[in-house]
C-alpha cells in the first residue's frame, strides 16, 4: 500500500486504474435486472395492498357497500399473489436460482391466471355498463367493473415485465454458473 505522502512509483500518474477496475458485463446486468425486479416487486406489492384492502373493508363491514363494493371472485385468489414476490425477494439476495423459477411458476399460477379469470368474470358486467349505462357495483362513486379493469391494465403489466426481467436474469445467472463450472 502506498501513502498519500509518500513516493509514487516512477511513469504512473495514477489514471492506469481503469483497465484494472472493469465488472464483468453478466455482474453489471444482473445487478440492473436485480433492480428493476426489486422495482416492479414494489409495484407488484402496491397493487396487491390495494385488492387487500378492498377485501378486508368489504369482508369486515369497515364502510357501507355502497362505497365500497364486494370483492369479485378473482380478487381472493390474487391475494395469493403475495406468495411469487416473497420468493422473487429471496431470492434476490444470494442469487437463489431455486426461488427465482419457483417465483416465476407461481407468478403464472397466483398473480397472472386469476387476472385472466377476473377478466373473463367482469366482462358481462363491463358489456352491461358500456351498452346501457348501468353501474351496480362502486368503489368511492366510480363503477367498480372500470377502477377493477383499470387495477388489471395496470397488474398485467407489472406481472409480464417482472416475468420479463425474471427470465433474464435467470439467463444472466445460468450463464453465470456455467463459465464457473467450465474453469
Amino acid at each position: 500500500m502506498t501513502s498519500r505522502v509518500g513516493p509514487r512509483t516512477p511513469g504512473t500518474n495514477g489514471g492506469d486504474f481503469k483497465p484494472r477496475e472493469k465488472v464483468a458485463s453478466q455482474y453489471q446486468m444482473s445487478a440492473s435486472l436485480k433492480s428493476e425486479v426489486r422495482r416492479l416487486n414494489l409495484v407488484h406489492l402496491l397493487v396487491w395492498l390495494l385488492v387487500a384492502a378492498q377485501v378486508i373493508v368489504s369482508h369486515l363491514n369497515l364502510v357501507s357497500h355502497d362505497t365500497i363494493a364486494m370483492p369479485y371472485q378473482w380478487e381472493y385468489p390474487y391475494l395469493l399473489s403475495v406468495l411469487p414476490l416473497l420468493c422473487s425477494s429471496l431470492s434476490l439476495p444470494k442469487n437463489n436460482i431455486s426461488y427465482l423459477v419457483l417465483s416465476m411458476i407461481s407468478a403464472g399460477l397466483f398473480s397472472v391466471a386469476p387476472l385472466i379469470y377476473g377478466g373473463m368474470e367482469m366482462f358481462p358486467v363491463a358489456q352491461q355498463l358500456y351498452r346501457h349505462g348501468k353501474a351496480y357495483r362502486f368503489i368511492f362513486g366510480f363503477s367498480a367493473v372500470t377502477v377493477m379493469y383499470l387495477l388489471m391494465v395496470v397488474a398485467i403489466q407489472v406481472h409480464a415485465w417482472q416475468l420479463y426481467y425474471m427470465k433474464k436474469l435467470l439467463d444472466s445467472w445460468f450463464n453465470a454458473t456455467q463459465e464457473k463450472k467450465k474453469k
